[in-house]
């Protein structure tokens, strides 16, 4: 199966296209969405969402992994990254994709085994997983723990753990 895997963000969203099972898992792409801060927010939403449709087409997965919404002090935030994650749930929708979120709670506990672990952790736990020459921007390891989340709720084992919620 491939993925495509978002952390879904108004200017840098994290984005990683994996392919394999809960066993193996391959990296095709990954990378960060960045918009520039003196483009508007909705100019910023609408290239997210360009951006996460061309690499629909371009590496057509099977699925799209989301993280699920977070809880933060800030309404602005809150309300700025919901506006990503709809950007990026319409252009999977479009493509007539299945999408699923996962909790980053539950992300960081499949990918380091903590659930409170944090993005350096995340990161080095990435690049340790996958053999990767380099460490990953924190956004695209975001992204990547989020596929490797998705193919691990494919080992009847863990998926009760992972709880796979479909949007």
């Amino acid at each position: 199966m491939k993925v495509l895997a978002i952390d879904p963000a108004v200017r840098n969203t994290g984005y990683a296209i994996l392919e394999g099972d809960h066993q193996q898992q391959i990296v095709h792409d990954f990378g960060v969405i960045s918009i520039p801060a003196k483009i508007p927010q909705s100019g910023a939403l609408a290239a997210v969402h360009t951006s996460i449709s061309n690499l629909i087409k371009k590496w057509q997965p099977d699925e799209v992994a989301v993280e699920d919404i977070i809880f933060v002090q800030s309404h602005r935030t809150a309300i700025s990254m919901g506006a990503a994650r709809a950007a990026s749930l319409i252009a999977g929708a479009q493509a007539g994709m299945k999408i699923y979120e996962y909790s980053p709670r539950k992300v960081k506990q499949v990918v380091t085994g903590n659930g409170a672990a944090d993005k350096k952790q995340v990161a080095f736990m990435v690049r340790a997983l996958l053999k990767l020459a380099e460490t990953p921007p924190h956004d695209a390891a975001d992204a990547i723990a989020i596929a490797i989340a998705h193919l691990t709720a494919s080992d009847p084992l863990k998926a009760s753990i992972l709880k796979r919620t479909q949007v």
